[in-house]
């Protein structure tokens, strides 16, 4: 199954109206990353505020089933639904909005995970209706700008307060909060990686991590495999390698970031234990 030709057949339908002013291809397909799992992830640009009507029409014309429709919110309209076998998951932006996205990250340096998303996916998609105005926006976020990278490591380089429990949480098997401790350090350290990489995040949740990891040049010797291991060893031995993964991440910020050397030294820091107390000598 050839989901870009699906992809553009689907956007066809959305070129039709005239409100619309570009189709995007995003996600996985654009990447060239998807498998039979992927579905097809499509932004469409609007010059004025599609009604309910306006959104509906092209999974009418696709035969499609709707799986959800969300209202305005955060700036997006939002629908999922199944034709031709293909689940597809549309996002909606007015183009001023997409435009202001653009310039809020790459002119304004700002670091929100949420919109680099929405750059990421003007910067690694494909156009498949409006070719003149997605190739202005890519044009707009082609450089991965300095001042984006320090925001990213500004924002990301304290693992938190809760980090510095890790032996206590460890030794006293509260998995559940060790783990959530985990994953978040894990997520930073992702985050920092894509700003040292000068790559847009381009999920939240920091999904396709393994094949994320593949493209960066910019990474900890076996990245991926290390990831992997600090959730699929025992915890201890986890643990024991995110610390080490932190170390290498710190020095490749300190490298590009000198300023950051303080703030990198602290990461090692634990939880004192009491000593000769609880039966411990």
């Amino acid at each position: 199954m050839n989901l870009k030709q699906k992809a553009a057949e689907a956007a066809a339908y959305y070129e039709a109206n005239p409100k619309v002013e570009a189709v995007i291809l995003a996600g996985s397909v654009a990447r060239g990353w998807d498998d039979r799992f992927s579905d097809i992830e499509l932004n469409v640009l609007w010059r004025e505020e599609p009604s309910d009507g306006d959104r509906l029409l092209a999974v009418k014309e696709l035969g499609g089933e709707l799986l959800s429709f969300y209202p305005y919110e955060d700036e997006e309209w939002s629908e999922a639904y199944t034709a031709g076998g293909v689940k597809f998951e549309i996002s909606s932006f007015l183009t001023v909005t997409v435009e202001k996205v653009v310039r809020d990250v790459v002119m304004e340096a700002d670091p929100c995970p949420e919109k680099q998303c929405l750059v990421a996916s003007v910067n690694d998609g494909i156009p498949l209706a409006g070719n003149d105005l997605f190739l202005c926006l890519h044009g707009m976020a082609a450089d991965y700008p300095d001042e984006l990278q320090n925001a990213v490591l500004r924002q990301c380089i304290e693992p938190g307060s809760r980090w510095h429990n890790r032996e206590a949480l460890t030794a006293r098997g509260d998995w559940l909060m060790l783990y959530s401790v985990v994953t978040d350090v894990q997520q930073k350290i992702m985050q920092m990686l894509f700003a040292l990489n000068r790559m847009y995040v381009h999920h939240p949740a920091m999904k396709w991590q393994r094949k994320s990891l593949e493209k960066m040049t910019v990474k900890p010797v076996r990245a991926a495999e290390r990831m992997d291991k600090v959730l699929t060893a025992a915890p201890e031995a986890g643990v024991k390698e995110l610390e080490s993964l932190l170390d290498d991440v710190g020095a490749l910020v300190v490298k590009a970031w000198p300023k950051y050397a303080d703030e990198v030294a602290k990461w090692t820091f634990t939880r004192p234990e009491q000593e000769g107390l609880y039966g411990r000598n």
